[in-house]
């Protein structure tokens, strides 16, 4: 069951597909959504994974979508990369895409719920694509024709594997700030995360700095040393992890500007054990005591002497590797961000549970002497700069919002000062 229900993201781009599997797929989620026939819909697999799944899974699966999203309503559009074809569908509360992979035979072999994905356009004038490292960043870039001040702003992700926009669920909050930009003459890039695009370069190997760092690092290079973008002033904005990180982007990249928002100052680890015992205190039968008892001994262990490159990614937090920890257990970005002689803006919602008011402080604090560091509160923003109210929760991130107008109106001020 919980293999059916698995998220994953992919690498995106346009390609032509073919009539008779895209049919395919369509009538197996009608049966299973609609007709509500599983016995039918277990029909579609192929032999070598119909054992896995059985139509009572199936069963299952219509039964949970219809608790959590709803009736299905239809099919919006259909993209496809390779073997594996994304239905995007429309449901009463919300919008996804139903991923089904086919065997050369045309049988299904994967049926997966994801969040919904961009497929380059071929004829869609502002994707950019650029080599970072040994893969090819795919993004989007907005310039603006009229008005344009010559300033171009980067964009840094937060943790896990994100698409240019820092979609979830139907909150696109990198999308949401692109276009208050460009609207305000400020060109901007944002890119698939490479987690997301390219999931197979990140190995047991691989620190933040293959994940995150580099990239930034490269996408700024690249527009330094393009003639179309000669005289602009270059801007990072780091969301999340993306901020945590920006010390040391900066220390590399040598830019005009820097924009923290939600950045953690403290250690990931200390952040993450946060967050757990926050959500188990909000809701103990989603995140249990058992699940908190976990991720302490996780957190203990990478603290004590008894961690080494060595130590399997089961002992430590997030199932990282231990090369990852040990980057990051290296890391002081307090002391990294004193180096810094470019203006920062710091920014903070108040309803954030997952980056808090002690970052926020922390940040504060070091930076109390430093003139060119801007630092904005505000009290009733969440993680996605997205406006709520009661109890912060995960429920917050499932209802449709968008980036809030003041902290826009803030950030556009301090790019264009």
């Amino acid at each position: 069951m919980k293999k059916l229900l698995t998220l994953f993201l992919i690498v995106l781009s346009f390609l032509s597909f073919s009539q008779s599997r895209k049919d395919i797929g369509a009538q197996f989620i009608r049966t299973l959504l609609v007709d509500k026939n599983p016995e039918k819909a277990h029909s579609f697999f192929d032999a070598s994974v119909a054992g896995e799944i059985k139509a009572t899974d199936l069963a299952m699966v219509t039964e949970q979508l219809q608790g959590q999203l709803g009736a299905f309503k239809n099919i919006l559009e259909v993209n496809n990369e390779k073997d594996s074809y994304y239905y995007y569908s429309e449901f009463e509360k919300s919008k996804l895409d139903i991923q089904i992979t086919f065997t050369s035979g045309d049988k299904m072999i994967g049926f997966f719920l994801v969040p919904h994905k961009m497929f380059d356009q071929p004829d869609d004038k502002n994707t950019l694509k650029m080599t970072s490292d040994d893969i090819e960043l795919k993004g989007t870039l907005l310039v603006p024709a009229n008005g344009n001040k010559k300033k171009l702003v980067i964009f840094v992700h937060g943790s896990g594997a994100s698409d240019r926009d820092e979609t979830l669920g139907e909150n696109k909050p990198f999308k949401d700030i692109a276009d208050e930009l460009f609207k305000n003459g400020i060109a901007s890039y944002r890119y698939d995360k490479r987690t997301y695009s390219n999931p197979e370069t990140f190995t047991e190997k691989s620190t933040a700095e293959q994940e995150t760092i580099n990239d930034a690092v490269n996408a700024a290079a690249y527009f330094k040393n393009n003639e179309n973008f000669k005289g602009y002033q270059i801007i990072m904005l780091g969301h999340s992890l993306g901020a945590y990180l920006m010390p040391k982007i900066a220390e590399k990249a040598q830019i005009s500007k820097y924009v923290f928002m939600a950045g953690n100052a403290r250690p990931l680890q200390e952040v993450i054990m946060d967050q757990l015992e926050y959500l188990h205190k909000i809701d103990p039968s989603k995140i249990s005591t058992e699940t908190v008892d976990t991720i302490k001994k996780q957190v203990a262990f990478l603290q004590s002497d008894k961690f080494d490159l060595n130590s399997p990614a089961s002992e430590l937090p997030l199932g990282q590797s231990a090369s990852y920890w040990k980057y990051l257990l290296n890391y002081k970005p307090l002391d990294e961000v004193k180096n810094i002689k470019s203006p920062l803006f710091f920014a903070q919602g108040e309803r954030d549970y997952q980056v808090t008011e002690k970052d926020f402080a922390l940040w504060k604090n070091q930076l109390k002497t430093n003139k060119m560091a801007t630092f904005k509160w505000y009290p009733s923003l969440n993680h996605l700069f997205i406006k709520g109210s009661g109890i912060p929760s995960p429920g917050d991130y499932e209802v449709k919002g968008n980036v809030d107008e003041e902290f826009l109106k803030d950030l556009v001020q301090f790019i264009v000062k």
